[in-house]
């Protein structure tokens, strides 16, 4: 089978029946289940900050599940709190009917690096068939659905909030293959690691891609259950002519805020991927992911991806630029690494490192934005990344931001607030749009 890799992919009815919580409170069933669970009474632990849906469905015994013949899309992330998988708590328990598991980018296991996945193959450990389901489009999507006998998909991953990293969309091609195939999607919510909060540009038609396969905005400030709620109403009708899901359950993060980053929700953190490594990556993601459209190394091949920042011909005038700015939130030291894979290898690269002061205070596109604009300023070797394998968009910035005006505004020397207030429109439309399909309480703004 042929993998398809991150560079491909830039390239590139009744609705819902029921969008219902379970576990504490929810209902007299579902409070009862829980009840009678002893193996997973840290769902209901007060000490416990913040329980994650997946915790929530399996102290109820998985009954959410009863009766229904499921598929599950996951990777390392979804653990339950003991730390085990979903799928091995599910299997060996014996209650839940596991027809296959939909691998997306870097494999269920976590095998595999940015742009790659687990080819299909039998789990040793389970014996269910894992399906590469990454860069899969509805079509191919649908027949995995059938090829294994599932009438439900279950969706359990930590996101990190941002458009382009792509497990939601794996979710949401996913949803199309449920309307094709009449199958029910059931999403285990997980908190937003960067809050509930929106940031930055819109997408555009024009320059969607497996990095951005939709309108909504680069850091969208919602959970996967809110983002399949959003889909599921404000765009899949657009794309299916007409159909939604035939039933979305959204089993809720109990304990969460919109204003609680992921340090405040005492959960452990599991690497979403391999670059992936802490919740401050996340943090500053959404911003510093942009660097991937330039020649700078956005720090892969370093312990803190898309906190070090760099490439050989940066100095210390970078550092000094940013640190006079005063960027709420973070501060900037003058940092040199070598990257061991991907930009620079083996080249001493001089930047910075980005360092979270208040994660509360985190405009992650302003971080982005201000590093941007004054390494343009400085150094006459900055440039796009130019991506011959798309000749029709060659700039990959383009996909990460949306189209070509991030990237026609700063290689034309206009300054942070100007950049920034150019979406000032569209990012407030969004975030009105948005508000019906929100689930938990706090700040949106």
């Amino acid at each position: 089978m042929t993998t398809p890799n991150r560079r491909q992919l830039l390239t590139g009815g009744a609705g819902v029946a029921g969008v219902a919580a379970l576990g504490l409170g929810a209902s007299p069933a579902s409070a009862s289940a829980l009840g009678s669970a002893t193996a997973y009474a840290t769902a209901s632990d007060p000490h416990r900050k913040v329980t994650p849906g997946a915790d929530v469905a399996a102290a109820a015994n998985w009954s959410i599940l009863a009766g229904r013949k499921v598929g599950i899309i996951t990777n390392p992330t979804g653990v339950l709190l003991n730390l085990r998988t979903i799928v091995d708590e599910m299997h060996f328990a014996g209650t839940v009917d596991i027809r296959g598991v939909f691998g997306p980018e870097h494999g269920f296991r976590g095998t595999a690096q940015a742009g790659e996945a687990e080819d299909t193959y039998v789990d040793e450990r389970t014996g269910i068939t894992v399906y590469d389901a990454y860069g899969a489009n509805t079509a191919k999507f649908a027949s995995m659905i059938r090829a294994s006998g599932t009438d439900t998909v279950v969706f359990d991953i930590q996101d990190v909030g941002c458009r382009f990293y792509t497990y939601i969309w794996t979710m949401y091609t996913a949803m199309k293959a449920c309307v094709e195939t009449g199958a029910s999607l059931v999403v285990l919510d997980r908190p937003n690691p960067i809050g509930g909060k929106a940031f930055g540009p819109m997408m555009t038609d024009a320059w969607t891609s497996g990095v951005g396969a939709e309108n909504i905005v680069q850091a969208h400030g919602m959970t996967v259950g809110e983002m399949a709620r959003y889909l599921d109403a404000i765009i899949l009708p657009t794309d299916t002519g007409g159909p939604r899901l035939s039933e979305l359950t959204v089993v809720e993060v109990k304990g969460w805020r919109r204003d609680v980053t992921y340090a405040g929700t005492g959960l452990p953190w599991v690497m979403p991927s391999p670059n992936m490594p802490t919740p401050d990556t996340a943090l500053v993601y959404p911003g510093t992911g942009m660097f991937e459209g330039t020649n700078l190394s956005e720090g892969r091949g370093t312990t803190r991806p898309f906190e070090l920042i760099g490439a050989p011909y940066v100095d210390y005038k970078w550092a000094e630029r940013l640190a006079d700015r005063g960027v709420d939130g973070v501060a900037f030291r003058e940092a040199y690494f070598t990257p061991t894979f991907n930009k620079h290898v083996g080249k001493v690269c001089g930047g910075v490192q980005v360092h979270i002061v208040d994660p509360s205070a985190i405009d992650p596109m302003r971080v982005g934005v201000e590093m941007l604009v004054a390494a343009k300023s400085i150094y006459t070797e900055f440039q796009w990344r130019f991506d011959t394998y798309d000749p029709a968009r060659p700039y990959w910035i383009d996909k990460l931001t949306g189209s070509t005006r991030l990237r026609d505004q700063i290689t034309a020397g206009a300054d942070v607030e100007t950049v920034m207030g150019a979406w000032k429109a569209e990012l407030a439309a969004f975030d009105a749009r948005r508000q019906p399909f929100l689930i938990y309480g706090g700040p949106t703004r």
